[in-house]
């Protein structure tokens, strides 16, 4: 957790970018603005309104400049803490976190207490306010390594099946290109028995459905297929049609 002793009141702000666009022209974006320069630009119109008192105007308007400014440091400090990661706690690694942190929030006072044990960092920096801010980094030995690229999964191609006491009925049904037809074989053994034993293949027995494939292929749900590498293209098998010379 985060605490900052100096300021307990904390005022969150959330910006929204608007887009405006013409069904003929389209209209450039308006810049994001930032929020805590809108208040403070509002402050200043609304403040000379409320109160005649120049000097408190000035005080109200510094407190909630100061206010802004010690949030916005608390979400910096936090979004770092979360974003960043250490390799190890060896005293290079550390010096060179403390560098990263002296640059980003210049003026406050690092200090940095390696837990070898949890394999976390603790951070605490004491800014210039008077106030503290304290937190943790956790320890990644693949911190700064280049992530792994997610491999696009495989294509479908056809795999028709049928059953051995009527190989003129064919099911149309696709694999994964990874998985071979034996496998695609096996997997769907292994489905229809997963099926009939789940809560819905038990009711559907109950009701007397015959187990069977044709009924298992046309009530199997495609999630399930999906998860072992195959597809069902069509629930209802096809004839096979010999073409002519």
């Amino acid at each position: 957790m985060l605490k900052r002793n100096r300021l307990s009141n904390s005022i969150a702000f959330h910006s929204r970018v608007w887009h405006k666009a013409s069904p003929i022209l389209a209209m450039k974006k308006e810049k994001q603005k930032n929020p805590a320069a809108q208040l403070l630009a509002l402050l200043k119109k609304v403040l000379p309104k409320a109160t005649h008192d120049a000097a408190l105007a000035g005080k109200i308007f510094q407190a909630v400049e100061e206010e802004l400014q010690a949030t916005s440091r608390v979400n910096a400090f936090e979004k770092f803490c979360e974003r960043v990661e250490i390799k190890d706690l060896e005293p290079g690694s550390v010096e060179e976190l403390k560098q990263q942190l002296d640059t980003a929030f210049a003026g406050a006072e690092v200090t940095l207490k390696p837990n070898r044990k949890e394999k976390r960092l603790a951070v605490e920096l004491a800014m210039p306010d008077g106030s503290q801010l304290t937190g943790t980094i956790r320890v990644n030995p693949k911190a700064g390594e280049p992530e792994e690229e997610e491999q696009p999964p495989a294509k479908f191609t056809a795999f028709p099946v049928c059953l051995p006491g009527d190989k003129e009925l064919v099911w149309l049904l696709a694999r994964r290109e990874n998985l071979a037809p034996e496998e695609g074989a096996i997997a769907l053994t292994r489905l229809q028995e997963e099926f009939w034993g789940s809560k819905t293949g038990q009711k559907l027995l109950r009701d007397r459905v015959e187990r069977s494939f044709p009924e298992f292929i046309n009530r199997v749900p495609a999630g399930m297929l999906s998860e072992a590498g195959l597809k069902r293209h069509y629930k209802a098998p096809e004839p096979i049609k010999a073409l002519r010379r």
